[in-house]
Parts: structure tokens; sequence; C-alpha cells
């Protein structure tokens, strides 16, 4: 063979191995395997980032540990296949009026821009609302916070209604049952933890939000020994502490569960299908009202002393949180449930339990305004924004460095209500239209700030100082309305 005819073998070799190289990188582009400590997982890629789907973080809870604290997920030999959502946690669907979704849903969906980052990237952990009895981890763009701003976005399903919250303390070999909810949220976080390097992340930079009931259960994380070094931030739209029941409520809420069932020993509960107990649950709360029936438990164990006594006395500068409320949290219940415009004892107390009078006797004494923009603005207090500037005085005792702010940019000349700040925090140019693009730029921008550690406006202090957000945006003093008489917890039945 002649030197040219060497050559030519050589490129033609040279080509096809380049060639073959360029095959699997794209074929590596489009189904990226990682390596993790309990085995290798195969996800897709979407829209320019990697997506990894329905990842299990815990042990099915099911069979035997059905009803009972999540347990690690066991290793596995073939590499897992993660490109479709899972189900989502079992729940009651009111407009089909069926159940839907599985008791295994511990699985969460991973965002990342970049496998092998140039620097381990900041995480954000999407915690779902839905009154702790409906929605999923899937109901949130992960994208958002991925495609342009560097941070690798993950949104997890956690147990829901009884199979979370259920409060089983009296039975034997139960005792988590009423906190596993958010025993689930910490299993996902403790995964996360010891797996996400493999993801390009940053496991010392993990900020977990919550809109609703999400901000609600993760406000918990603060409370309890067992979250302390899981995460370094938190982010609490439009919910707190007050999401914590007592345990006679609790028990309360488990005997109009064995009414409805016609059954009068707890244990008889674990062995009744998951449909059978979701649609029971289902006449329990009887629609938006039992928003507040189910929660975390102060249980002694997780959770053992008054939420905010225990923030106020267990200082801790490293964890920063941002918190808030929108104008009129309220109308969007208002809406659903139209006796809250004009508000009576009866129901007073089917959303707020014994302590109706609290918000009854301050919506009587609002006289300057008409009733139902009365109602409005004291249904607002007593739902979430009350419980929300608690939450933040008592962090600032605790050394918690603290940003509060108010959303009011109205819709469409509408004020405020729940919610509604989610488009705008989760704003992605050419995905969705916010009444007020700018805004929602301008909102996303400072949450992105928070995430990656940088300044915002000025801490909440002993100025009270806030954020509003609106036409026009500027810090201010927040209208940190409070009822010293009311409870820290927002819901009780005795």
């Amino acid at each position: 063979m002649n030197c040219f005819a060497a050559i030519r073998v050589a490129l033609t070799i040279t080509s096809s191995c380049f060639l073959l190289l360029l095959c699997g990188t794209a074929s590596a582009q489009e189904q990226p395997v990682v390596r993790t400590p309990r085995g290798y997982i195969r996800g897709i890629q979407e829209k320019g980032i990697f997506v990894f789907k329905g990842v299990p973080f815990a042990t099915a809870p099911v069979g035997d540990l059905r009803f009972k604290a999540p347990k690690p997920v066991q290793a596995w030999k073939d590499t897992l296949s993660c490109t479709q959502f899972g189900p989502v946690a079992a729940q009651y669907a009111g407009d089909t009026r069926t159940v839907r979704g599985e008791e295994d849903c511990l699985q969460l969906n991973i965002y990342t821009p970049a496998l092998k980052p140039a620097k381990r990237l900041p995480i954000l952990v999407w915690v779902h609302g839905g009154g702790m009895t409906g929605g999923s981890g899937i109901g949130q763009n992960g994208h958002a916070f991925s495609h342009n701003d560097s941070i690798i976005t993950i949104t997890i399903n956690y147990r829901l209604g009884v199979f979370g919250f259920l409060y089983l303390n009296d039975v034997p070999g139960y005792q988590t049952a009423g906190n596993n909810a958010l025993l689930d949220c910490i299993m996902a976080l403790k995964w996360i933890r010891e797996n996400i390097k493999a993801f390009g992340g940053d496991a010392s930079r993990v900020t977990v939000i919550g809109e609703s009931a999400g901000a609600k259960l993760i406000s918990c994380l603060l409370t309890t020994p067992a979250a302390k070094g899981h995460f370094s931030q938190l982010i609490l739209e439009s919910g707190a502490v007050n999401c914590i029941r007592d345990t006679l409520t609790a028990k309360t809420i488990r005997k109009r569960l064995m009414d409805t069932l016609g059954i009068s020993n707890p244990a008889e509960l674990l062995q009744l299908p998951t449909a059978t107990l979701i649609e029971a649950q289902a006449k329990v709360l009887g629609g938006a009202k039992g928003t507040n029936y189910f929660g975390p438990v102060q249980d002694g164990m997780l959770i053992k002393e008054d939420a905010l006594q225990y923030i106020r006395h267990h200082r801790n500068k490293n964890v920063r949180v941002l918190l808030g409320t929108n104008k009129a949290e309220a109308l969007l219940f208002m809406n659903i449930d139209k006796r809250l415009y004009t508000p009576d004892s009866t129901v007073l107390s089917d959303w707020f339990g014994d302590n109706f009078k609290y918000s009854y006797k301050a919506w009587q004494s609002i006289r300057n305004l008409p009733r139902d923009t009365a109602a409005v603005i004291t249904l607002s207090r007593y739902m979430y924004q009350l419980h929300t500037y608690r939450l933040a005085k008592a962090l600032v005792a605790g050394g918690y460095p603290t940003w509060m702010y108010s959303f009011e940019q109205p819709n469409k000349g509408t004020p405020a209500t729940h919610a509604e700040e989610l488009q705008y925090v989760w704003y992605e140019p050419g995905h969705g239209a916010p009444t007020n693009i700018p805004l929602a730029a301008l909102i996303h921008q400072y949450w992105v700030d928070f995430i990656k550690g940088r300044p915002l406006w000025h801490k909440y202090d002993n100025n009270r100082s806030g954020m509003i957000f609106a036409e026009e945006s500027r810090e201010g003093v927040m209208n940190d309305y409070e009822d010293p008489n009311h409870p820290t917890m927002g819901f009780i039945l005795h």
C-alpha cells in the first residue's frame, strides 16, 4: 500500500470514528444517562435542557409501608427510565367526581441546564399547593427557571389528605402518620442532597419554594430538627405555620372521616381501598371550606412545641427566607363559597373551626366600608396575612435574614387574589401572558436573585420594610395586621 493509499485509509478510519462519536454524542444528548449512588437514570433532552421525570426519591409507600414514614429508595440494577411523569398522589377530582392518582407517588422531576457545568448550579425545589388534598409536582413549569437562569428546578410529589396527614398516633406502629407528608418533603430533600451533584447541582444551595398549601407545608421545615441542614433558603408565597394542628383537632377530623365510613376503630382505616378513603375524605371536606382540615400535627415527636415559639428560640442566621401575601387573598375563596361575602358564625366556623369568633368580630368592627369589601379585607387577613406577618416577626427574632413582599397587581380591575402571583414568579418570555409583563420580568428576576443569594430590597426588621409589587412597584411599610388573641394554629376543633 503506497503512502497516499495509507493516508486515505487512515482518513477514512478517522472520519468513521468521528462520525460514530458524533452519533454517540447526539444519542447521549437525546437520552442523557446519569449515575447516582442508587443506580443509573435515563432522562430526555427537552427544549434544550435535560429533564428527568418520575424519579423515585423514596420506596413506594404501599403494602407494609402504607401510612408509614417514607423509607429511602432501594438501589436498582438496570438503568432506570425517567422519561415520563409518574402518577400524581391519590386525590379527588372535583370536576369529574372521581378518584385519580396513586398511593405510589413519591417521585420528583429534575430540570437541569447542564449535567457538567463549569460551576455547580443552585437548586430550586417546588412544593405544590392544593389545600393539602390536591395537586402535583407536574402542575408547575420546571423550565421557567432552568432555561435562562442557570437554576436546576425540581418539582416533587408528597402524599395528600388521609395518606399524608391522618392522625394515627394511637395506633401502634403508625405514630408518624399525621406528619407523613412533611416527612415526604424531608425525604425528597435528603435525596437531593445525596444525588444532585450528578445532575450538576450544588447541594449547599437549595431553595425550597411553595405557594398556598405548599408554602404552609414547607414553613413547617422551620419547626423541626429533622429538616435542619437539608435546605438553605425558603420562599413562602401565601402560607405559614398556621396550618399545624393540635392532636385533638386532628382526631376530630379523623372522627368525621370514620363516621362517614361507618367505622369505630381507627385501625380499620388501614385496610380500606384508596378510592373508599378518598371519596369519604371528599365528603368530609365538603368543598373549599375543607381547605384547612388537613395539615401537619404538633405530635410531640416531629413538631414538639408551638411553631412560632420554636422559630424564635432556635436561632439560625444561615437560612434566608422570602415570604409574602397577595392583597385580596380571600376573593378567590369567596367566589367559590358565596356565603363568605356576608359571613356569619356558621360559615366562618366551617372555615376556621373554633377560631371563627376572631374573624367574625373583626369583620363586624369595620363600619366604614361595604360589607362585602370588609369581608375581603377581614378574611384575607385571617386566612393568610396575619399568619405571614407573625412568622416574619418570629424569623427576625430568631436571627433569620428575612424579606417580605405584598403582591398588589390588579387583574382586569379586580384586586390581586390568591395564587395570582404565580404567573409572575414563574414567568418565562413567550410562555403565558400576565397582565403586566414588565412586572412579571421584574418579579421573576427578584426571585432568581434570591435563589442565587444576591441582595434584594431592604430586609424586614423593626422598620417593617418590604416590597410592594403593583403597577408602580416600590419599597414600603408592610401592613402587618395582628390580632393578639388569635392562637398560632389557624384551625382548631375542640
